[in-house]
């Protein structure tokens, strides 16, 4: 391989154990969900206590994950994982032990709160390792497609032993993950912290601004992808092929981890941002495709539509990574990635949520389109914009390069006149200018002497009268 292949990512010095410990921890997350649903099934027997609880763990999981990032921006990773990742495995064991709803309720809302980023961290640690190798955008197109199969296959394990060891070997995964990337995070307080202190990092919340664009893409993208899942379930059950989904869903994540993987193998000339785009509007166009094979085609043509929007999923999410993580400062950069999970999240929820209802009252072909809609928008509203800000300057700048001809051109037209009346201007006074004696020379001119030939009367003699003025004005 080069020397931008992945083995020479892994081979620098600390990117391989901070993957590995990320790896282990993150497992947790692939298993936590299924865990719970068995585990509270099993505690309450209904499903609406369920949903409850997967709700509240997964709302305040997402809603506090940029506060956790902060705390880890500010304190350091050695201080705060520790301090979160022990919480929410107790709370994860404690899970297993109580049988009302409330209590589950509560001990599930406490654990999403304090569910350790370790995704973030992850990457704000890359950032740091592999951002002067250039191979940034190769390990989180990496991470990508890891997190991808750490999804799949953590379900497949919880199916394996079941609901209350599930939660078990969630808790220790997380713990054991955490703590090993707090070790080898460096020893310090805080990540660069700047020369201001804590004032200065607290006002310097204006810094993750520029990141608004990978965040609105990711949360179209899991809008997206939300629907999606919903829009196949309901289209295998329309054919009576329920077993089929299961190959749709694994088409997806092949698409995912083969397109994450081709693109980290690149060296990309072309800007983040405008990679950023060609990618969110090509999977937002291959997803409204995906509409158009349910409507025309069976489940195998289906199944190809879906695996090539899975080609394009991992290089969206992956680049919008990367661009959240360049317009960070670098004390923010865990917060930023945050907030770029947290916006995934959440439109994959509300997508999911949209998705049931158009799917009882419009066709599927129509409701892959509208899923892929906002997804195309928000990923092409920034170049239409761009080129009327361009438009608009251009309009601008056009009256102000007319005028300039024109102005040279009137001081021109001006000057002639002014200097044919020169002479007779500097007549008027019988200054003896000594500048002025070419005056004689207008003494003798034809035009003034000529005068008596024009009057008809010669005996009124003004000759000499009218000769007299000529040597006073000189």
């Amino acid at each position: 391989m080069s020397s931008s292949s992945y083995r020479a990512l892994l081979r620098i010095p600390g990117a391989a154990p901070v993957f590995a410990a990320a790896l282990v921890g993150r497992l947790s997350y692939g298993t936590v969900s299924l865990a719970l649903v068995l585990t509270v099934r099993h505690s309450t027997g209904s499903y609406t206590a369920v949903g409850a609880v997967l709700a509240l763990f997964g709302l305040t999981c997402a809603a506090l994950a940029p506060v956790r990032a902060a705390l880890i921006d500010r304190h350091g990773v050695r201080r705060v994982l520790p301090a979160l990742s022990l919480p929410y495995g107790g709370l994860l064991l404690a899970l297993t032990l109580v049988r009302g709803e409330p209590a589950l309720l509560a001990l599930a809302a406490a654990a999403g709160a304090c569910a350790p980023p370790l995704g973030p961290v992850l990457r704000a640690r890359w950032s740091e390792l592999l951002g002067p190798h250039g191979l940034l955008e190769r390990a989180f197109s990496l991470d990508a497609v890891a997190e991808e199969l750490l999804y799949v296959s953590g379900p497949l394990l919880v199916g394996l032993i079941g609901g209350a060891p599930g939660l078990v070997l969630s808790a220790v995964l997380v713990i054991v993950g955490a703590l090993a990337l707090a070790r080898l995070a460096p020893a310090r307080v805080t990540a660069a912290e700047p020369p201001g202190g804590a004032h200065t990092a607290r006002r310097g919340g204006g810094r993750l601004r520029g990141i608004g664009r990978p965040v609105a893409v990711a949360w179209a993208l899991g809008l997206a992808l939300g629907g999606l899942s919903l829009l196949l379930v309901v289209a295998v059950g329309a054919r009576g092929q329920a077993g089929a989904l299961a190959w749709l869903e694994a088409a997806l994540a092949a698409g995912s981890a083969v397109g994450g993987l081709a693109h980290g193998a690149v060296r990309w000339q072309r800007p983040v941002a405008t990679r950023l785009t060609a990618t969110a509007a090509g999977l937002g166009g291959l997803l409204a495709l995906a509409g158009v094979a349910v409507g025309l085609g069976g489940l195998l043509a289906l199944a190809m539509a879906v695996a090539a929007v899975g080609l394009l999923v991992s290089p969206t999410l992956a680049t919008a990574y990367v661009l959240a993580d360049e317009r960070a400062a670098a004390e923010h950069r865990t917060r930023a990635g945050s907030w770029v999970n947290t916006a995934f999240n959440a439109g994959s929820a509300l997508g999911t949520a949209a998705a049931g209802p158009l799917a009882g009252r419009w066709p599927l072909p129509l409701c892959f389109a509208c899923a892929a809609a906002p997804l195309v928008l928000v990923a092409l509203t920034p170049a239409w914009r761009g080129r009327r800000a361009a438009q608009r300057a251009a309009e601008q700048a056009a009256p102000t390069e007319q005028p300039v001809p024109t102005q040279q051109a009137a001081p021109a037209e001006q000057v002639e006149p002014t200097e044919q009346l020169a002479p007779s201007q500097q007549a008027a006074p019988a200054e003896p200018v000594p500048t002025q004696q070419a005056a004689p020379a207008q003494q003798a001119a034809p035009t003034e002497q000529a005068a008596p030939a024009q009057q008809p009367v010669p005996t009124q003699q003004p000759t000499p009268a009218d000769e007299q003025p000529v040597p006073a004005q000189v």
